[in-house]
């Protein structure tokens, strides 16, 4: 075997993966959304910033913050991955190191508490960042950042650290885009269409026809993987855990996870690979 190429679970050559941040209301509605068309995200929350129970906002009120309570319900068992947002959402590259450090940290350990699992992705709050930071969430643990910079491309990051997204749900390259993703089939990588927003913007500019239309048209296809940001990078990291021999012909996987990789080609062999596993040709 050589010339490989890594494909995503069952052998497909692409992944669809959203991100949304703050935690608001209109996360509930983007989540119905999401799980009618089979698509799956990350929701990035500051949880410094829950709403007091029983808060009640002034009518016109966009950006309507969830209480902790509502929180765990909408996220808890929803199949989507909850990351840090920092716990007061600031702008992290101006804080002295011990400072952005407690956002994160502080934000990481509220929600794993919480949701009872292990957080390890992360949101950079105004999108904004800097060496330092970045240095801070590799020192707390955090597996990627994302930021908020549009690649409008389906490559697969090079530094997870400074995620870039494909495009924000305004773009106007967005619908175009999709068509290529959809209609397309990448032969010689994977491809990963990442969306990032807040939900509030559809309420603010009256058009969740915008999501709506992209959902039903992205979500239902055989050959696209729908997965949350994390399980993507773990998948990606689990991929580039294989070991191969020196001419290529024998290859171990010595992780947990079943893996596919296909032969260089337009007809090339896909191969799985269980957990332990080990081929050869």
């Amino acid at each position: 075997m050589s010339g490989l190429i890594m494909r995503f679970p069952k052998g497909k050559a692409k992944a669809l993966t959203l991100s949304y941040d703050d935690g608001v209301e209109q996360d509930i509605r983007l989540m119905d959304i999401m799980d009618k068309n089979g698509l799956k995200g990350t929701f990035n929350l500051n949880s410094g910033l829950f709403a007091p129970e029983g808060t009640t906002y002034p009518e016109g009120a966009f950006h309507r913050r969830l209480t902790a309570r509502q929180a765990t319900e909408t996220y808890a068992a929803s199949g989507h991955e909850v990351a840090v947002h920092g716990l007061t959402h600031p702008f992290l590259e101006r804080l002295p190191e011990n400072l952005a450090m407690w956002e994160l940290l502080k934000d990481r350990e509220n929600l794993e508490n919480q949701f009872h699992t292990i957080i390890r992705g992360m949101a950079y709050p105004f999108g904004t960042y800097s060496d330092a930071t970045v240095d801070c969430l590799r020192k707390a643990g955090l597996a990627y950042g994302r930021t908020v910079i549009s690649s409008h491309s389906f490559d697969l990051p090079g530094d997870w650290l400074r995620l870039e997204a494909t495009c924000h749900h305004n773009d106007p390259e967005l619908m175009g885009l999709a068509k290529k993703f959809v209609e397309e089939t990448p032969l010689w990588g994977s491809w990963m269409f990442y969306l990032w927003g807040h939900s509030y913007e559809f309420e603010v500019n009256v058009n969740w026809n915008v999501i709506e239309e992209f959902a039903a048209f992205t979500g239902g296809h055989d050959d696209i993987w729908y997965a949350t940001n994390i399980q993507i990078y773990d998948y990606v990291q689990a991929w580039q855990r294989l070991e191969f021999s020196v001419d290529g012909r024998q290859v171990h996987n010595p992780t947990a996870t079943e893996l596919y990789f296909q032969e260089m080609g337009e007809k090339g062999e896909v191969h799985r690979i269980s957990p332990g596993g080990y081929l050869e040709s």
